[in-house]
């Protein structure tokens, strides 16, 4: 018999502690941050109540902010009817932090508590959200946004946070109960009816004539991704997926952003009105949020931004470098790469699922092999010794979109296609079209086994992800 939210809640009074191996010093005893994640019922996507699971009772959770340099410490209390962890999206942190069940550390029983602790060695923009069940605990609510401040603060009059998300409800307007759905899963992910940027529908945001704001942008979709436009507001690009660009980009245009991915924009609000961002889809353009500006125009317009410094991140060295390529295979109108099952695979996967397991069946291989159970149970792809250059390639032999995210470091993006990019900008996600062929790099100098994925939620869990080691 499956236990009711009451027992949960009662059962998670005495909270037995786990740990991760040589993650804390013995000697540590400062309280760390408390944060809960428990079901909620609150006002989110236009809905009066909707049943969600969150963090400290909100959706999305508390917006973590630390200085670069500084030491998050959280103990996580689970009071949800399921296991979780939490995976710091974008971070490079010691490898028993990184929250991959089973790889890094034990799941989070309901009930149970574990203390993250590591230092935040990069400023940006970052986010953070399970890593087990992660489809379905995404979709309910368990996303928020992890910002690092530079040394210095940015010189803009607001600093503003906007984490985008999706929602599939029933009839009923309850979160539709449909997750790992096979068509969702080989086709393009999980897409939902209703749009939220904080868990509003279309918020408006005030501002004041000649202010300069910073826009974090946080794609916490499971699937979506975002065409971005801000019409008559000048924007500019200063930084993806938390790391700075090499000079501001002007926003021309629509701007992509897959699931995972982060955008840092600087707007300046040179005259008064009412100015949306519009995700420009296929079927029209719809309004996401907008920013109300008041006062006087603005008649001598700033400079453009300088992006902050990049600090710390190691650049790769291409000579000698190991090389890796990964074949994305898969998936919905291809006949390539789809996953073979034995018969005696089928069977165990239907008698999980007929006693309660929510896990999807495979639709999505790299390199010819789907990892759709728990990722320790498979041999890494590739090992390289700590400090070595690795040079990857993303081989997309598919139909759809992938943001290919690597866990534990940074990339630099070379090429596309063949065809090198100028300005080879830093991310921890990249977002290969169909047919598409990428190339990144990156310097292995943190030591563990590390995932590779797609961050289409439905598509990792349907099998496209790996591992990797850092050897040292």
């Amino acid at each position: 018999m499956n236990p009711t939210r009451r027992q949960w809640l009662q059962a998670a009074a005495a909270v037995p502690l786990l740990s991760a191996c040589g993650a804390l010093p013995l000697h540590d005893t400062a309280a760390p941050r408390r944060l809960n994640a428990a079901p909620a019922r609150l006002p989110v996507a236009g809905q009066g109540g909707l049943d969600v699971w969150a963090y400290d009772g909100a959706v999305p959770g508390p917006v973590l902010r630390y200085r670069r340099g500084d030491w998050l410490d959280i103990e996580l209390h689970n009071r949800l009817p399921d296991a979780t962890t939490i995976h710091w999206h974008g971070i490079r942190l010691p490898n028993a932090m990184d929250g991959v069940p089973h790889l890094t550390q034990s799941p989070i029983e309901p009930g149970e508590r574990f203390r993250y602790r590591f230092q935040l060695p990069d400023a940006g923009t970052f986010w953070y959200h399970p890593h087990l069940g992660t489809a379905e605990q995404v979709e309910r609510g368990l996303a928020a946004a992890l910002i690092v401040d530079e040394d210095r603060p940015y010189p803009v009059d607001q600093d503003i946070v906007w984490l985008l998300d999706d929602w599939r409800l029933d009839e009923q307007g309850r979160i539709a109960d449909d997750f790992y759905r096979f068509h969702d899963v080989a086709h393009a992910g999980r897409l939902g009816q209703k749009i939220t940027v904080n868990g509003t529908e279309q918020p408006t945001h005030m501002l004041q004539t000649g202010q300069r704001i910073r826009l974090r942008l946080i794609n916490a979709s499971n699937a979506r991704i975002y065409q971005l436009a801000l019409d008559g507001l000048p924007g500019w690009l200063i930084a993806r997926d938390g790391v700075p660009a090499a000079s501001a980009i002007a926003w021309e245009g629509p701007m992509l952003l897959g699931p995972g991915m982060r955008a840092d924009m600087v707007i300046d609000a040179r005259r008064p009105g009412l100015f949306e961002l519009k995700d420009e889809q296929s079927r029209g353009a719809v309004v996401l949020a907008r920013l109300a500006v008041q006062g006087q125009p603005v008649t001598t317009p700033r400079p453009a931004p300088v992006p902050p410094p990049i600090e710390g991140l190691p650049p790769p060295v291409l000579a000698g470098a190991f090389e890796q390529t990964i074949v994305i295979g898969g998936g919905a109108r291809s006949r390539d790469g789809w996953p073979q099952q034995t018969e005696a695979e089928r069977a165990a996967r239907r008698q999980r699922r007929e006693a309660g397991s929510r896990e999807a069946d495979p639709a999505w291989t790299l390199n010819g092999v789907a990892h759709t159970d728990h990722h320790h149970h498979h041999a890494p792809l590739f090992a390289v010794d700590r400090g070595r250059t690795v040079r990857l390639s993303f081989d997309n032999r598919t139909a759809w979109w992938h943001p290919m995210h690597l866990h534990g470091h940074h990339f630099q993006v070379l090429s596309r296609n063949g065809q090198p990019l100028p300005d080879q900008p830093w991310r921890d996600t990249v977002l290969a079209a169909p047919g598409d062929r990428l190339e990144v790099a990156f310097v292995a100098d943190n030591p563990g086994k590390w995932l590779i994925h797609c961050h289409v939620l439905e598509h990792h869990a349907g099998g496209m992800g790996t591992v990797f080691e850092v050897r040292g």
